[in-house]
Parts: C-alpha cells; sequence; structure tokens
C-alpha cells in the first residue's frame, strides 16, 4: 500500500511540475518595439530567456528587418554575412538551445543607431516576466504578466487540485 501511494504521489507531482509552458516575448515592449529608439540592451537584461521561449520581432519592413548575426558581425554590425534574414515584420525566432543569440536591424546605419539585440538563452522549461502581446506602452509600467499566465494558473491549479485529492484519499 505504501509503494502505491508513493508511485501515486511522484505521478501526481509529476503532473503538476510538467505544466510549465515556454514564453513568448514581443523584442522592446513595452515601452517599444524593434525601432531605433529602444534600449535593446536593458530590454534583454531585463529577461531570463529560456530554451523552447520565443521572441517575436514586430516592426514595419518597409522601415526594417532583422538578421541573426554573428558576435564578430553583431559588434562590428556587419550584414555582409547573416545566419537568417527575416523581414515579415512579424518574425518569432523560437530558442531550441542554450547559448548567446544575436540579431540586427540590416538597414543602413540602424545597427549602429542601436538596434541591435544579444540574448542569452539559459536551460529550463519556463521564464519570468514575459511581455503581454497587448502590454503597457509606459517604460514604468509594472512587470509584465506571462502571456500564457492564465492558462498556467488553470493548469497548475488543476495538477495541485489532483495532487491534494490523491493525498486525501491515501489519508
Amino acid at each position: 500500500m505504501a509503494a502505491k501511494r508513493t508511485i501515486l504521489l511522484a505521478m501526481a507531482a509529476m503532473a503538476v511540475l510538467s505544466t510549465a509552458s515556454a514564453a513568448t516575448y514581443n523584442v522592446g515592449e513595452p515601452g517599444g518595439a524593434w525601432d531605433l529608439s529602444t534600449n535593446y540592451g536593458t530590454w534583454a537584461s531585463s529577461r531570463n530567456f529560456q530554451t523552447n521561449d520565443q521572441i517575436v520581432f514586430k516592426y514595419s519592413p518597409q522601415a526594417h528587418d532583422v538578421l541573426e548575426v554573428s558576435k564578430a558581425d553583431y559588434d562590428s554590425c556587419s550584414t555582409a554575412n547573416p545566419i537568417t534574414t527575416f523581414n515579415s515584420g512579424n518574425d518569432v525566432v523560437t530558442f531550441t538551445a542554450t547559448g548567446t543569440r544575436y540579431f540586427i536591424c540590416g538597414f543602413p546605419g540602424h545597427c549602429a543607431g542601436g538596434m541591435k539585440v544579444k540574448i542569452d538563452v539559459m536551460p529550463g522549461s519556463s521564464s519570468k516576466s514575459p511581455v503581454p502581446a497587448n502590454g503597457p506602452s509606459a517604460s514604468n509600467a509594472p512587470p509584465p504578466t506571462p502571456v500564457s499566465a492564465a492558462t498556467n494558473v488553470e493548469a497548475t491549479g488543476f495538477g495541485l487540485a489532483v495532487l491534494l485529492a490523491i493525498a486525501g484519499l491515501m489519508a
């Protein structure tokens, strides 16, 4: 009976822990977007990017683009050898591995003007403080809430309810 109880509790705990999900960040929000007025160093350093998270670059394709580049090209703002070029105006990048990723705007003068972001991706299954798609625009806004917060709360609440119900049945 004790072994059965331990197995049921372990399964319930796994159900609760498996509810964590990846986060989606809109680059530059809540105070900006993929533009010349956003401080991307500050923006990126205030987030904890992890594997399976996504970033979304939103911009006017007539005014900007996004190039993923090497560290050397990031440092020098070189557009000669991009790893990937994005130009839809609504580009989604999923972090499938840990490490540092480098993105710049390829329009002349934009990278040198500050349109570049370095993202450090850490191991893990979820992130803190992703910016909601329709988040506040003020730079002194309260910390953003996860895009999937409602889903995570419902799933975690359900998992906790299952765990408590099983524990109650075994008491």
